[in-house]
């Protein structure tokens, strides 16, 4: 039986948006009607219902708003953290912090944006900000 990775799975935006991180490009989208920007992706602006979602780059940079780290034996992979980023644009995305140790990472941490390679494709995840490695 043959799997797929997320990028064949999912459906229309999601797809897109996977498809832009295999080709090495992070993307998220803007309403063409109210200009405010959607992530996760959608077929219609969660804002104001409008359709005209365009795919744009985004700064790249933002802030952590919440962090966890989840425990594991190192057998299984060892300790990661899981958080909640606040992108420049004013979206929320779900990723992970590298580049620093699990107990650095801080509420209000500045972050930049870079695209990994995951388990079952590329994903986007953030390290500390030039001067913010705490």
């Amino acid at each position: 039986m043959a799997t797929m990775n997320a990028e064949q799975s999912a459906p229309g935006a999601q797809r897109a948006y996977f498809t832009h991180l295999a080709e090495g490009r992070f993307l998220i989208q803007r309403c063409g009607a109210c200009d405010r920007h959607v992530f996760y992706p959608r077929v219609l602006c969660v804002h104001c219902g409008s359709p005209r979602l365009d795919w744009v780059a985004p700064a790249g940079t933002g802030t952590v708003y919440s962090t966890s780290i989840v425990r594991r034996k190192a057998e299984d992979g060892g300790d990661y953290n899981v958080a909640l980023v606040d992108l420049d644009e004013g979206v929320r995305m779900m990723s992970r912090i590298e580049g620093v140790a699990l107990d650095r990472i801080a509420i209000g941490m500045r972050v930049r944006a870079r695209i990994a390679a995951g388990d079952e494709g590329p994903v986007v995840v953030f390290d500390p900000a030039r001067g913010d490695e705490r």
